[in-house]
């Protein structure tokens, strides 16, 4: 039952969310080998300004070791 959360910065439409959301079921389910029905993905609005502090320093950085995908950059 693979559950996503995909932050990203605001200002994407509902449109392009829905595409980002049917991407990554089809990719999750062919990684994972598992039903539609059983992926689930919510998708987070974060403002520019908060992302330093609301998700790079408090999510990527204490995890950075368990990441499969890194960011190519860092805050200053």
């Amino acid at each position: 039952m693979p559950h996503v959360v995909i932050k990203m910065i605001e200002g994407r439409g509902e449109a392009q969310k829905q595409r980002i959301a049917e991407l990554v079921t089809r990719a999750i389910m062919e990684g994972a080998g598992c039903k539609e029905s059983s992926v689930s993905i919510a998708i987070d609005d974060v403002p520019a300004a908060d992302w330093t502090s609301a998700v790079y320093r408090p999510e990527i950085e204490p995890a950075i070791d368990r990441l499969y995908k890194k960011p190519g950059y860092k805050p200053e």
